[in-house]
């Protein structure tokens, strides 16, 4: 057994040293930003490029509450749809015919996500340009519905488009940990002649820590994703509680402003730190799931 774990040793030190090396990278890059702003290019908002240093300075925060924002948005809407299809496809159809609905979801898991991006500014843009003037028109002294944005172009589209490209996968772990419950597990269940839809809760309680997992995943990707949110959400310095105003996300932020960040000295500084508020974002996420598991007694 010794030998068996000296053998996987070199294995996981090096998935550990990539991880150390990245944060090490991330935060050696970012000394230069915060030697002149400290910690407020967190908890500012103001993106001012200027070719003397002096003039220069930065702040993240509409990024950072943008990634949250749209990601909340994402896992809220995909997370009922993710669980009801992994219950439809394992439990309601037909073996013979599962394979037909289950490639689809898999095949939508690996599209490349500039592919969404595209759909999502020609067809979801517009329809949701429509959702926002009726909603606005109605119920503008709501918060939520409190910013006309006739482009369309918000964080609702960024949410909207998050939730379908993160809905097959967290589907997809879903689905398999739900076929994987032992049939004596099912029959038990049935036995007692509980109805189907008491039948799937308890069933589903079963499988907790693996929708948690795919919860997390779904998260992750929806936290880190840049192409198609660049394309749909609006790309604007703004903070507001509504869903239909425009806004940024810290990877959408760093794909449009890396391009001509070397033209200044602090710029590329303040984009490495937004790096690190992402790296920090997806290590609070992964830990909050950890304690969670943990409390359930999985972890």
């Amino acid at each position: 057994m010794d030998k068996f774990k000296i053998f996987l040793m070199p294995s996981v030190c090096t998935v550990f040293g990539i991880i150390i090396l990245m944060l090490l990278v991330f935060t050696l890059n970012s000394i230069a930003v915060f030697k002149q702003e400290g910690f407020a290019i967190y908890t500012t908002n103001i993106w001012k490029a200027s070719e003397v240093a002096e003039e220069e300075y930065y702040g993240i925060l509409a990024a950072i509450y943008g990634t949250i924002y749209t990601s909340t948005i994402a896992i809220l809407i995909s997370l009922p749809i993710s669980i009801g299809l992994a219950i439809f496809v394992s439990d309601l159809i037909p073996k013979k015919i599962r394979e037909f609905f289950i490639i689809p979801i898999d095949v939508m898991a690996g599209l490349p996500t500039i592919l969404y991006g595209i759909w999502g500014v020609f067809i979801l843009v517009p329809s949701i340009s429509g959702i926002i003037k009726f909603f606005y028109e109605r119920l503008f002294f709501i918060p939520l519905f409190s910013y006309y944005n006739p482009t369309g172009f918000s964080y609702l589209s960024a949410g909207v488009l998050l939730a379908i490209m993160i809905t097959p996968f967290a589907t997809s772990l879903i689905r398999e940990s739900y076929l994987a419950i032992p049939n004596i597990y099912r029959e038990a269940v049935y036995s007692l002649g509980l109805t189907r839809y008491e039948a799937t809760k308890i069933l589903l309680s079963y499988i907790k820590p693996a929708i948690v997992a795919g919860l997390l995943l779904a998260f992750g990707r929806a936290v880190g994703e840049t192409v198609a949110v660049s394309l749909v959400i609006g790309n604007a310095f703004n903070i507001h509680p509504s869903l239909f105003a425009p806004g940024y996300t810290i990877s959408s932020l760093i794909a449009n402003q890396f391009g001509n960040a070397f033209a200044y000295e602090l710029m590329p500084s303040a984009l490495f730190s937004a790096g690190l508020a992402l790296f920090s974002i997806g290590l609070i996420v992964n830990f909050a799931g950890l304690i969670i598991l943990k409390r359930w007694g999985y972890a």
